[in-house]
């Protein structure tokens, strides 16, 4: 029986891949490849003749579900709703296991990314939404056992 056998990637278009990048490794992710993609192949599998992109590949460090940046060369990009919130209809974020949340926030809001809401905690948990470039929320989420670990370490 046909079926999904594993979560490869998240595809991202944006209209600056090397900003979208800064911010992805900001997260932690890693770099993974970047090249241009063009020709018969592309053209049948996203329906859009003539196409060429700019493609970057980032995954997190323990190699797993990465993101996919794509940068239109031609067909120009089309701009989305700069600002979406969580009722908008389609995919409403993308969202990252991380330690040290709170850390991360204040690094993120250096370089300009703020906060949807703010940070809330759930049964341990702290969660929060940042708006990050392209105007992307993204999801950060720490469990309990990482603000364990992140006490630690910053009491040593």
């Amino acid at each position: 029986m046909a079926q999904v056998r594993t979560f490869d990637h998240v595809g991202i278009t944006v209209s600056d891949i090397d900003s979208a990048a800064r911010f992805f490794v900001t997260l932690g992710l890693e770099i993974e490849g970047r090249t241009f993609l063009e020709g018969e192949f592309v053209d049948d599998v996203i329906g859009i003749p003539g196409s060429r992109s700019e493609i970057m590949t980032l995954r997190p460090p323990d190699g797993g579900t990465g993101v996919e940046l794509s940068c239109f060369v031609r067909p120009d990009h089309v701009a989305g709703s700069g600002n979406p919130m969580s009722t908008e209809v389609g995919i409403r974020n993308v969202c990252f296991q991380v330690e040290g949340l709170r850390e991360l926030v204040v690094r993120l809001a250096v370089d300009g990314y703020g906060l949807v809401g703010s940070i809330g905690e759930h049964e341990g948990w702290l969660m929060t939404y940042v708006r990050g470039p392209e105007g992307i929320i993204v999801a950060l989420a720490e469990p309990p056992a990482a603000q364990a670990a992140t006490q630690v370490v910053a009491g040593e």
